[in-house]
């Protein structure tokens, strides 16, 4: 078996396969899972549901909702009421009212009407006639300048160059920033558009 190629050992290995019983192939699948590392193993199977909340408990809202989209366990883990009711309370947002315990997710939509009753929109570009950069002006000094030195000092004659974070546009459009979240609520882009 040692000085045999690759493929002659995959076809004894198939053929042996094939004449085991049931049984047989069950013990063989289990010594190959216990010497066989498993690869992209989902670490909230393994870990116990406590550490696995609370690895998600320092998760933003949005990107709970983006783990929801995991898979079916991920979407039950980042919907439960432990993780968004904390995120409701750090905010002061009470329910009115006691939930039984089939009741699931209602901290999390608690939390969306909150935010949807703040009217969270993006914020105001402003228009190119309010944005103005005020012009930087140089200290004068009393002193002439004939008795100042300095190297690299600039004479009249000379062009006055822009330092390299400045240029000549007076209303620079690319320091805008804009700082909210990418998912728009539906209605809100149709009153855009």
């Amino acid at each position: 078996f040692d000085k045999w190629t690759d493929g002659q050992r995959r076809r004894i290995l198939v053929d042996l396969l094939e004449r085991c019983s049931l049984s047989q192939q069950k013990f063989c699948a289990k010594q190959l899972q216990d010497r066989v590392p498993t690869e992209a193993l989902d670490f909230t199977t393994r870990l116990p549901r406590v550490l696995s909340l609370y690895i998600f408990s320092f998760l933003d809202p949005q990107s709970l909702c983006r783990c929801a989209q995991v898979s079916w366990y991920w979407k039950y883990l980042s919907e439960l009421d432990q993780l968004w009711m904390q995120k409701c309370l750090r905010f002061g947002w009470y329910i009115n009212f006691s939930p039984t315990p089939f009741e699931q997710g209602i901290w999390k939509k608690h939390y969306i009407e909150m935010v949807k009753d703040l009217q969270v929109t993006r914020p105001k570009t402003p228009s190119k006639d309010e944005f103005v950069v005020i012009d930087v002006q140089p200290v004068r000094s009393n002193v002439p300048e004939a008795n100042l030195f300095v190297v690299g000092r600039r004479t009249n004659k000379e062009k006055k160059e822009l330092p390299p974070w400045r240029s000549p546009d007076k209303n620079p459009t690319d320091t805008i920033r804009f700082n909210y979240l990418n998912n728009y609520d539906p209605i809100e882009q149709a009153r855009q558009a």
